[in-house]
């Protein structure tokens, strides 16, 4: 069992906002549980399966609840693989900068292979979706090079936060904590100041976390 996993979303490490918060967090959680075993997933240095061919009949199958061939069952190994890694963890917690108005598409990548029928959801006609993954918590460390906080004007959308958050209640997560560093292009000292805040918070966070 991992206490909790760091999965790391931006490439530009020592540049990266994010990363610099999540990693003030972690220095934080792991002074107060030092014997927390912590697991770095980063997902620029991953490799994962293609949601194609086998892969993508498996998951049908598996929604039609028909069995596996024996190239849907190998295939679907893959799968499993990467999602056990991820339901391992009792504690989750993701660097995330914006691109393009949303997530940078390795994280989307991670989030198409792991939410999988039977995995981390179950449907049936009856009672719908379900999220298979409930007790866990959740740190998402967001950053944008614009401003998205409540009573700004800014008029450029944001999908990164409603999509990721929406994703974690699909998958069963709903005690999840986020922090932003906004703008991250503009003013020197109001970019100093907003990542002040978000390391106090995150800080904070990592004493009972």
């Amino acid at each position: 069992m991992t206490d909790l996993l760091y999965i790391e979303a931006s490439p530009r490490k020592q540049r990266s906002h994010s990363i610099a918060v999540a990693e003030a967090f972690l220095h934080a959680y792991r002074q107060a549980k030092p014997d927390a075993v912590v697991d770095k997933l980063d997902l620029w240095r991953e490799s994962l399966p293609a949601m194609d061919g086998a892969i993508l009949d498996a998951k049908y199958a598996i929604l039609a609840k028909q069995p596996h061939s024996e190239e849907q069952r190998q295939a679907w190994g893959d799968i499993e693989r990467v999602v056990a890694r991820f339901a391992a963890a009792d504690r989750l917690l993701f660097s995330v900068p914006m691109w393009n108005f949303n997530v940078p598409y390795v994280l989307k990548h991670y989030i198409d292979v792991v939410t999988q029928p039977t995995l981390t959801f179950s449907f049936s006609p009856e009672a719908g979706y379900r999220g298979l993954l409930q007790g866990k918590r959740a740190l998402v460390v967001y950053a944008s090079s614009g401003d998205y906080l409540p009573g700004t004007t800014n008029p450029r959308p944001d999908y990164q936060k409603p999509f990721l958050e929406a994703w974690l209640r699909f998958v069963g997560i709903h005690d999840f904590e986020t922090v932003a560093v906004q703008p991250t292009i503009g003013n020197p000292d109001l970019l100093r100041a907003t990542t002040d805040d978000a390391v106090r918070r995150v800080v904070e966070l990592a004493a009972d976390f």
